[in-house]
């Protein structure tokens, strides 16, 4: 392909930049890689150990290159100005992706994008209730819910929402909140005070608006920037909580009547990342499979990221996809050749 830009987003730094590094290496492209302004350090660590290695395998200098700064765009445009550059991926908001979008038309560059999300995680009346509580932990509370594929609304049908609550708020609420050093941390802290503060905002707005908090609902008075992991119950459909992505510690139940209404509510949304649903029926996971608008669906488990497979969403999260032979595919040019 080229020379490639790669944006890359705070929450899971190593992660987000070895995944875009790795398959433009081994397609052969050279990179320039602008970190999120929060997680500079992390990102210089991956490319000094990237640099130790080429050298000791005799590989050009200047293969990964990265560029910390508090000032994207002026960094970035320059960038896409450049007739050398080729290729964008970027991870982050689909509001900023918009913007680069738009600065890629103008050089027509190859554009891989995995923007926001807004995960349905559906239990379905003939789900195991105690194996849906175990993969909602894992799919809401993994990173503090700071994952673009974590469970952002929970909708559960009307038979099994009583229990599924109860046993949810029972399991959050004995999870320990802390700094990750503390021996026994379970949650960690959010970002930063504005990750706080928003997160906050949802869960007020969701009580003023008749939502019943099981457990949680409110920042920890400590050092850091904590929020207690947090369940509520009682959530209509169109609540700010369960129309913008959370990105914290906070799983809002939503109840449905019929598959067709859980269809609905789970694709009511512009977005299209990843999606979670269990049922103990197999023609009811393959129609949840057909119907859920999604570029990555786990049935009946609360992980769906594998290194192995191809990471990406519909709609409005994302072009293209990360891992698998289809993450190496948007570093390559298809070239056909007729003799």
């Amino acid at each position: 392909m080229g020379p490639s830009l790669l944006i890359t987003p705070w929450n899971f730094p190593i992660a987000m930049a070895t995944r875009k590094i790795a398959p433009a290496l081994a397609a052969g492209c050279t990179v320039v890689v602008k970190p999120s302004e929060l997680t500079p350090m992390t990102t210089l660590l991956v490319a000094e150990i990237i640099r130790s290695e080429a050298e000791s395998r005799g590989l050009p200098t200047g293969i990964v290159n990265v560029v910390p700064t508090t000032r994207a765009g002026a960094v970035t445009e320059p960038l896409f100005d450049d007739p050398r550059l080729r290729k964008v991926s970027f991870t982050g908001s689909t509001r900023v992706g918009q913007v680069l979008l738009a600065q890629a038309s103008k050089n027509v560059l190859r554009s891989s994008m995995e923007l926001g999300g807004n995960a349905p995680f559906v239990v379905f009346e003939d789900a195991d209730v105690d194996a849906a509580v175990q993969g909602a932990l894992i799919a809401k509370l993994r990173n503090a819910g700071q994952s673009c594929v974590a469970a952002n609304r929970f909708l559960v049908h009307d038979a099994v929402a009583r229990t599924f609550a109860d046993k949810f708020a029972t399991a959050v609420g004995e999870l320990v909140t802390a700094p990750g050093a503390q021996p026994g941390a379970q949650v960690g802290p959010l970002i930063n005070e504005a990750a706080v503060e928003k997160v906050s905002g949802l869960v007020d707005d969701a009580a003023a608006h008749g939502a019943q908090v099981l457990t949680g609902g409110s920042r920890l008075e400590r050092p850091g920037h904590f929020f207690e992991p947090t369940v509520l119950t009682g959530v209509s459909g169109d609540a700010r909580i369960v129309t913008e992505e959370i990105f914290g510690p906070v799983a809002p139940i939503v109840a449905f009547g019929s598959d067709d209404e859980a269809y609905e509510l789970a694709n009511g949304t512009p977005f299209g990342l990843a999606a979670y649903a269990y049922t103990t029926s197999l023609a009811r996971a393959q129609r949840a499979m057909d119907e859920i608008e999604a570029g990555m669906i786990g049935i009946n488990r609360g992980l769906v990221s594998d290194a192995s497979a191809p990471f990406g969403g519909v709609k409005s999260s994302g072009l293209g996809r990360e891992g698998a032979e289809a993450g190496m595919e948007e570093y390559q040019e298809t070239v056909y050749v007729a003799l």
